[in-house]
């Protein structure tokens, strides 16, 4: 009888557990992004749509969190609403450098960028020698307003910060600014909808996009980029760009390639332990 009452006793403590388990990964994925980034995230008339969305969303079904709940966060403030839990991942079009790698930790790269400099249709950029005395407007925060601001002085231009890229390139239309800087994926894009601009010039840099999580978070980074690694394989993430982008990758592209152990090789919170994929 005592065994018994053992018995059910475990059997009901395991139970109580994986329904734990269970209410823990039908939790909500709740994510930030900046929705101004077209084609990666923009608002459409039933929500926020674009490559972004595909590609979280087919990452939730992986993980088994299917629900999953994208919050608009200017990139201004998309590290403190990380920082402040009130996201658990940061999903938008974020380059990984080393000062961001070593106050929060990534996933693997998904994507390849660079610099892209948006004119008025007609205009012209040779070089960085063409700013001078030009104004150059940037989505405040960013990458592109970090390497303004670095080489303002060097190259004789004059930085405007605007909280949005639909704004920076709102003042080229408007003739307030000379050129919008921003990702080369996102200016292709941006140039490709609208007649009035153009991409003038390309930087190619090496820089590559990453999600990121709070440095405690390691459990859920290597979960999410077991997901990643296994959309890869599937080719799920080449056929998301060429959707979103309408063009066709490079071969070696962060889109197909698989990085070893876990996070941004090169980066703060890598860890070069294998792994085996076990994709559904």
């Amino acid at each position: 009888m005592k065994k018994m009452l053992l018995s059910t006793i475990a059997g009901l403590m395991a139970l109580t557990m994986a329904s734990a388990a269970t209410a823990q990964d039908a939790k909500p994925l709740i994510v930030g992004s900046d929705f101004g980034v077209a084609p990666w995230m923009v608002r459409g008339a039933n929500g926020p749509e674009g490559f972004g969305v595909d590609l979280i969303n087919a990452i939730g079904e992986k993980i088994g969190r299917p629900k999953v709940e994208i919050t608009d966060v200017n990139f201004s403030g998309l590290f403190a609403a990380l920082f402040a839990s009130r996201i658990d991942i940061t999903v938008n079009p974020l380059n990984i450098t080393k000062d961001r790698s070593e106050k929060m930790l990534f996933a693997e790269p998904i994507f390849a960028t660079g610099n892209g400099f948006i004119v008025a249709k007609g205009n012209k950029i040779a070089g960085f020698e063409d700013l001078k005395g030009k104004a150059i407007a940037v989505n405040r925060g960013t990458l592109s307003d970090t390497w303004a601001t670095a080489n303002a002085e060097k190259y004789g231009f004059e930085v405007q910060r605007y909280d949005t890229f639909p704004d920076s390139v709102q003042a080229v239309l408007t003739r307030r600014a000379f050129s919008a800087l921003n990702e080369i994926p996102t200016t292709v894009y941006a140039a490709s909808k609208n007649p009035a601009i153009e991409v003038a010039f390309k930087d190619f840099d090496g820089r590559k996009f990453g999600y990121a999580f709070r440095n405690e978070d390691v459990a859920l980074r290597n979960q999410v980029e077991d997901a990643i690694e296994c959309l890869k394989k599937e080719g799920v993430l080449v056929g998301l760009y060429e959707k979103w982008y309408n063009e066709k990758p490079a071969a070696d592209s962060p889109l197909s390639t698989v990085y070893p152990g876990y996070g941004a090789p090169g980066f703060t919170g890598y860890d070069a332990t294998p792994h085996e994929l076990a994709c559904k």
